[in-house]
């Protein structure tokens, strides 16, 4: 239950959020990544994610005031979506309503990450990991377990009710189910560290195999009770930091009730891979992607690692849509070699929002992307994210999008 006094700060809150999730312009920017990510190139989005709250408070407006746990999540994304719809919009999309995202237990694998960390700033989640090697043998691989799913249709009621007690009059509350996100090499990196793992591409193929075979059936295993239980959902906010829009979604066979694997995204990523042949990058990560990635409606892969020279095996996946073009990647061979047939989701380089600003870099960096996507006809977008910290100084994140947007306005005129 909410207090009043929470009440009466959260009420204030969604009438604000509310009249901004009303404006036309948020309708006319889906339709624009609705339009890209279904191959229509157009004017491309602009999107920006992985913020340092933390850093980028003016006014004491981000301070929350709440007191409940509830609450104060509630409060969270209110102010933060009206602190961004303020200073550094982009095209930012906001909901016509409240999203409660469906809950579930997760019973885990059996293993927990054992590490030691070290930080600069303790208000930054972003710090340094030393992990331990805790599948160092087959008999720990062994011993993984497949997770159990169990949703949670009576949490869910409790938490809609009590939100809509709040916001009903000014906003709906509705549930949402989730995307998929799968990053095993995320997981394993953080329960061998990264150095292992390559080591063990030469050394002891057969050992990673075991470990890259178990993860392949614990995602599989996951993602099918998640869509048995109803769990799934192509109505998600964000493609892990994307527009999620696309014609193709959800497939033809959706019965209005029941969403599959078949009708929504698949995002994978090998981000420890960036230094891995291309041999073995298919050997390791993309033939165990498949059997969960083949089931999806679209694929989008991708995240920091650079994809030049892996390009023409991802693009023998069928259901291939989107590939994330990271700082590190040759931007020319990548527009060239996907053309129109694939969504070219440019992630500008957060280096340059992270000390001192410098619009002249970005403007170069955009106007880049901008001429060779043009060249080649490829759909795109920019996704500025993995933002580690702007060195307490919010204007280099207002800049940054003031800066990109006029550079977009110069070829495509200004909205």
């Amino acid at each position: 239950m909410f207090s009043s006094t929470d009440k009466t700060i959260l009420r204030e809150l969604a009438k604000q959020y509310a009249e901004i999730a009303a404006h036309d312009t948020n309708i006319k920017r889906k339709a624009r990544g609705q339009s890209n990510n279904s191959l229509r190139p157009t004017r491309p989005l602009v999107w920006m994610d992985e913020i340092p709250w933390h850093e980028m408070d003016i006014d004491g407006f981000l301070i929350l005031q709440c007191i409940g746990d509830e609450a104060r999540k509630m409060e969270r994304h209110f102010r933060q979506t009206l602190y961004r719809w303020k200073y550094m919009q982009a095209d930012m999309i906001v909901d016509d309503a409240y999203y409660i995202d469906k809950a579930f237990d997760n019973t885990g694998i059996g293993i927990e990450i054992r590490e030691q960390t070290r930080s600069t700033d303790t208000h930054n989640h972003i710090i340094s990991h030393l992990y331990e090697d805790i599948l160092e043998t087959d008999e720990q691989v062994e011993a993984l377990r497949l997770p159990i799913i169990t949703a949670q249709p009576k949490l869910d009621k409790i938490r809609v009710d009590e939100a809509s007690e709040v916001l009903g009059d000014i906003l709906p509350v509705k549930l949402r189910g989730h995307g998929i996100y799968h990053a095993p090499w995320d997981t394993i990196s953080m329960l061998r560290g990264v150095e292992p793992i390559l080591i063990d591409m030469i050394d002891n193929p057969e050992h990673l195999h075991n470990i890259r075979r178990k993860f392949m059936e614990i995602g599989l295993s996951q993602h099918e009770q998640m869509e048995a239980q109803g769990l799934l959902d192509f109505n998600i906010p964000s493609l892990h930091c994307t527009p999620p829009y696309a014609d193709e979604l959800p497939s033809s066979g959706y019965d209005g009730a029941n969403v599959g694997l078949r009708d929504v995204w698949f995002r994978g990523m090998a981000q420890s891979f960036s230094t891995v042949s291309p041999a073995m990058w298919k050997e390791f990560d993309i033939d165990y992607m498949r059997p969960l990635s083949d089931k999806c409606g679209l694929v989008y892969y991708g995240c920091c690692e650079p994809l030049d020279n892996i390009l023409d095996m991802l693009m023998d996946i069928p259901n291939m849509r989107k590939l994330g073009i990271s700082p590190w990647a040759d931007e020319n061979k990548c527009a060239e070699t996907l053309g129109a047939k694939y969504v070219y989701a440019r992630k500008p380089n957060p280096a340059f929002v992270a000390t001192n600003f410098d619009a002249d870099i970005v403007h170069q960096e955009t106007k880049t992307t901008i001429e060779l996507c043009l060249k080649y006809g490829c759909p795109y977008e920019f996704v500025l994210k993995d933002i580690s910290t702007v060195s307490y100084k919010p204007q280099n994140l207002i800049s940054w999008v003031t800066t990109v947007m006029s550079t977009i306005d110069e070829y495509y005129g200004s909205e």
